[in-house]
């Protein structure tokens, strides 16, 4: 029992210090622009984390172990390529957690970035040890120089698709998968009823690899001035210990960190200083000049119907359904948004959330709204969905997109019920009411009415994309049957209109919006992040249209009923640990006022 009170007092101590630190730390921050200084090579490090979100919860930031945002580096480095006072940057690269289309976003900004005559070092301790490095060596490569620690390695070994299948432990566990799918090349369900890649599966991941091996050794080749078969023949013979590497002309210099980083230095000339990315784009937006208002919206994660709460401790990643909408119905409305840009990286979800999200695409759209699609690393099933109404779609060469097609079912379980003795019975009124049940299969008419959900919704696909992209109805189907496509083959396919990251996607919402291509402009997120007291306070005032802060008002009162009665549990404690015993106790009387 003193336990459960000493915990509540730790928990108030804790709620106390978030709230004060997070006032504390949004101040002192705010009120600090660091300066740039007039010779300075920006220090990144692509081995942390990065995220395609606008913000991260409270949580996160007072523990300090919240991700970089993608678009801010990406942007920071764009800036640094006019300002003449940045010589150049290095980065940390050995191990980056970023996908192939982040990665060759990355890849394009560094290379913008040297075209203004700068230099870029990049520097790891090792590329992935004996394997793994492949992604991480392809976005180095995009540098002046590689630095590789004595002790490393370059695990350059090509692409490859490991799948577990689930069909066999579901059999002996006696759970029957009842699913079915549109298309056939819909290939998600066949992991619990296929022991391996059936031939239409097989196609498509043969495909998917061949097209992102070809631009990873192609990237490689022209990068390091090798032949394409050169680089062929360095990847089957990898990986490289860090000697082996040198002599392979894979890395340009063995070096620590500190030798890389004065080397840097050295090379931007007397008394340059060494910056971090996130600090210089902070410095650099203050007084930068504004322009024509892009908006810019974000649909990250997989996609779900309803409201994501997002309290000031939340770090709730997805699509809310409820949430997108708002944000483009935001853009729509606002005057001064001349385009919307819609940045997508979501494998997909909800057949019912993307089809409400694609109306409010639709509708921005119709509204004479410019939207072009900026597509991340995947934007897939219901990623894709939500795209088509869209004037343009934008995707980088290994952005994983289209699966055009829809699964869906149930898991049987009554047989593994019978294996360990648990019986159940049931009471239902209604000839469908355990249409969803999973103790049992699908009736003669109940597996009608499934197949017929499935086909509404996979027509619906077709559809839109047909309309979406000027497409002939026949041909877009054939284009679709659930297959993935890299952005290279969708490009040729039809379902991409260009090759690039979230700048291209911009430049194609400035003539669509017919804003000069050397304008200026304000890319703005929608809805707008809030600060750290921003968020405390929403949370504390009576504003919020959600309710959320009339929610977070309520919990403390509710909590701050609850000392009486722990002042009760503590006396009555007290006296019982001060007892030889577990005795009766007369615990002091109160009258409330």
């Amino acid at each position: 029992m003193r336990f459960i009170l000493w915990f509540f007092a730790v928990i108030g101590v804790i709620a106390v210090a978030v709230f004060g630190l997070g006032a504390y730390a949004a101040y002192h921050f705010a009120s600090k622009t660091p300066e740039i200084a007039d010779t300075t090579v920006l220090r990144f490090d692509f081995q942390r984390p990065m995220t395609e979100r606008a913000s991260v919860g409270l949580a996160s930031q007072l523990l300090g172990n919240h991700a970089q945002s993608f678009t801010d580096t990406i942007d920071a480095i764009r800036r640094a390529a006019d300002d003449p006072r940045v010589r150049g940057l290095v980065a940390r690269t050995g191990e980056v957690p970023l996908g192939l289309g982040q990665v060759q976003e990355l890849r394009d900004a560094i290379g913008q970035f040297r075209s203004h005559g700068k230099f870029a070092y990049a520097y790891a301790e090792t590329f992935g040890d004996l394997g793994g490095g492949t992604r991480a060596y392809y976005l180095s490569t995009a540098f002046d120089e590689i630095w590789l620690q004595p002790v490393g390695a370059v695990g350059l070994i090509g692409v490859a698709a490991e799948l577990p299948f689930f069909k066999g432990t579901l059999d002996k566990l006696g759970v029957t998968a009842a699913f079915d799918r549109r298309a056939e090349y819909k290939s998600a369900m066949t992991q619990m009823t296929a022991t391996k890649l059936p031939d239409t599966d097989r196609e498509a991941f043969v495909g998917l690899i061949h097209s992102v091996y070809d631009q990873t050794a192609n990237g490689i080749a022209d990068a390091r001035k090798l032949k394409p078969d050169e680089v062929r023949t360095l990847i089957d013979n990898g990986p490289y210990l860090t000697d082996e590497a040198l002599a392979k002309r894979l890395v340009d210099h063995v070096g620590y960190a500190d030798e890389a980083f004065e080397a840097a230095r050295k090379k931007a000339g007397s008394g340059a200083k060494l910056m971090n990315g996130p600090e210089y784009l902070t410095a650099a937006k203050v007084g930068a000049p504004t322009g024509q208002v892009i908006a810019l919206v974000r649909a990250v994660g997989e996609i779900r119907s309803g409201h994501n709460p997002d309290g000031p401790a939340s770090d709730e990643d997805g699509v809310a359904a409820d949430d997108l909408v708002k944000a483009l119905d935001q853009a729509r409305r606002d005057s001064a948004v001349k385009a919307v840009v819609l940045r997508i990286d979501s494998p997909g979800g909800s057949a019912i959330a993307s089809e409400t999200i694609w109306r409010a695409v639709k509708r921005t759209h119709d509204a004479g709204k410019p939207v072009v699609v900026s597509m991340g690393n995947v934007a897939a099933s219901g990623g894709y969905y939500i795209a088509t109404p869209a004037d343009k779609i934008v995707a980088e060469p290994g952005t994983l997109t289209g699966s055009i097609g829809v699964f869906s079912g149930k898991l049987i379980t009554g047989g593994l019920w019978d294996k360990i003795g648990v019986s159940w019975d049931e009471v239902s009124q209604g000839r469908n009411a355990g249409i969803d049940s999973s103790l049992h299969d699908f009736t003669p008419d109940q597996h009608d009415k499934f197949e017929r959900s499935l086909d509404q919704v996979y027509h619906a696909f077709i559809g839109h994309v047909a309309d979406g992209r000027k497409l002939d109805p026949v041909k877009a189907e054939a284009i679709a049957k659930g297959r993935v496509w890299t952005g290279a083959q969708a490009k040729d396919n039809g379902l991409v209109d260009a090759l690039g990251g979230l700048d291209t996607a911009v430049t194609l919402a400035k003539q669509a919006a017919h804003i000069a291509p050397d304008a200026t402009i304000t890319l703005r997120p929608y809805p707008q992040p809030k600060s750290t007291v921003e968020r405390i306070m929403a949370d504390l005032s009576d504003g919020n249209e959600d309710g959320s802060s009339a929610r977070a008002a309520a919990a403390i009162d509710r909590l701050a009923a609850l000392a009486p009665l722990l002042a009760r549990l503590d006396a009555v404690t007290r006296a019982l640990e001060d007892t030889d015993g577990a005795r009766a106790t007369m615990p002091p009387v109160e009258l409330g006022h």
